[in-house]
């Protein structure tokens, strides 16, 4: 039997009245405290409010999860409660890398708009005509600001494997940018 057939099986084992009521009893136990961590970590009360209610959506949805005990019951929330909080976190830093690197490659006008745009389609052409490997590492390292170690792990290649499509993706671009032919 799979583990999500056994959740499954246990959730339809507890009727809904009953998870309702732990629920209920969960948060009339941990909200006061749990507001008060939310404030510490959101800037605003809307945005604590809003960690609040994500964190009890999903100890809604993952009732079997949640051990018994109150201080079990605390820490699983805490735990969960920092977890989207991360999760937003990183959003946030992904957006503002994304903004980065869209006014990086579409800066606002210039001067000479014309050169700006024939600079953005030789860097794309460029970059276009990269393997799709190298393509895929070279934008996320040098685009979306990913780690090597995290594009490592994204395309289950070594380090250094992604250093050397690095270091031969820039060779290939700027060969292409100056008109010489890639290997």
């Amino acid at each position: 039997m799979t583990g999500e057939a056994t959740v499954l099986l246990a959730a339809a084992a507890v009727p809904r009245d009953e998870a309702a009521q732990r629920l209920g009893v969960l948060f009339d136990a941990h909200h006061e405290r749990l507001y008060r961590l939310a404030r510490r970590l959101c800037r605003t009360a809307d945005d604590a409010r809003d960690l609040m209610q994500d964190t009890f959506l999903r100890a809604a949805r993952h009732a079997s999860r949640l051990p018994s005990g109150a201080p079990g019951e605390e820490a699983w929330l805490v735990r969960v409660m920092i977890n989207i909080c991360r999760d937003r976190w990183r959003q946030t830093a992904s957006r503002a890398r994304h903004e980065v690197a869209v006014a990086t490659l579409h800066p606002l006008p210039s001067a000479d708009p014309e050169s700006a745009f024939i600079a953005r389609s030789v860097v794309w052409h460029a970059l276009n005509a990269l393997s799709p490997r190298r393509r895929a590492v070279m934008v996320l390292y040098e685009l979306e600001g990913v780690s090597i170690a995290a594009i490592a792990r994204l395309l289950g290649v070594t380090q250094v494997t992604v250093r050397w499509h690095l270091s031969m993706g820039r060779r290939d671009m700027a060969d292409t940018i100056r008109g010489k032919r890639m290997r």
